[in-house]
């Protein structure tokens, strides 16, 4: 085999193995808030991460979950993400059928898992090897999540009806962390409003989760928004 031959057959092998090449990075808690989630999460506990943007609530529920499954720590095999699609009201005005109208609210996981394995197709490869679902309320009626882990996003979006719904529909070998934010809430109705507050007394008197708080200190997404965050909050807006 000549010289050439050798050296082509070796660059493609480091291209092949570049393109194989899927570990999840470390991530470590960068506030007291955080650690106490990472410690919480891997006491075995279920979570309500509620608090300002840019905490790292949702960065971070994805980071324990995957590392959970792709570590065989326990007996979940997947992650769930769920998310409801219903108060925005302009999904109709999206271009195409329902499965790519929705596609759109997958975005910030995408964004999460290719930061989390360092290349762009992360979440792609996640999804095809049934390792991440995502799904949102509108589709729950009838299905049981066993041996899962399923992380709901911006719950301040939900009604007391959805947060139900997906709360009875945990089956056994699962945990759940609900993520979000009632300043961000798309709801309008006061009615619906009152719903995350109710669900979240129900939850505090389980005994079965853990509530952490995040608060302008816990702002890690950059130092501009930290200080507009900290300045709209003084201001009262």
């Amino acid at each position: 085999m000549s010289k050439r031959k050798v050296k082509r057959e070796q660059l493609q092998s480091k291209v092949q193995q570049a393109k194989t090449h899927f570990e999840l990075r470390t991530i470590y808690p960068l506030t007291p808030n955080q650690q106490k989630t990472f410690d919480s999460y891997r006491d075995g506990q279920n979570l309500i991460l509620h608090g300002f943007a840019g905490t790292g609530k949702s960065f971070i529920s994805l980071y324990l979950a995957l590392e959970e499954v792709l570590k065989g720590r326990s007996v979940c095999d997947k992650v769930v993400i769920i998310r409801s699609v219903v108060p925005s009201r302009d999904m109709g005005f999206l271009p195409g059928n329902i499965k790519e109208k929705i596609k759109v609210y997958e975005e910030p996981y995408k964004e999460i898992c290719d930061d989390l394995f360092g290349r762009g197709d992360g979440y792609d490869i996640l999804k095809m090897k049934g390792l991440v679902q995502f799904t949102t309320t509108s589709y729950l009626r009838g299905v049981t999540f066993k041996n899962a882990i399923v992380i709901v996003d911006e719950l301040q979006n939900m009604t007391f009806g959805e947060l139900d719904t997906v709360m009875t529909r945990m089956g056994d070998d699962s945990k759940i962390v609900f993520c979000g934010d009632f300043r961000q809430t798309d709801l309008s109705n006061d009615k619906d409003k009152s719903g995350l507050m109710k669900f979240i007394n129900i939850t505090k008197q389980m005994n079965r989760f853990d509530y952490i708080e995040f608060d302008k200190p816990d702002i890690v997404r950059s130092g501009l928004v930290k200080d507009y965050i900290v300045t709209r909050t003084e201001m009262g807006i």
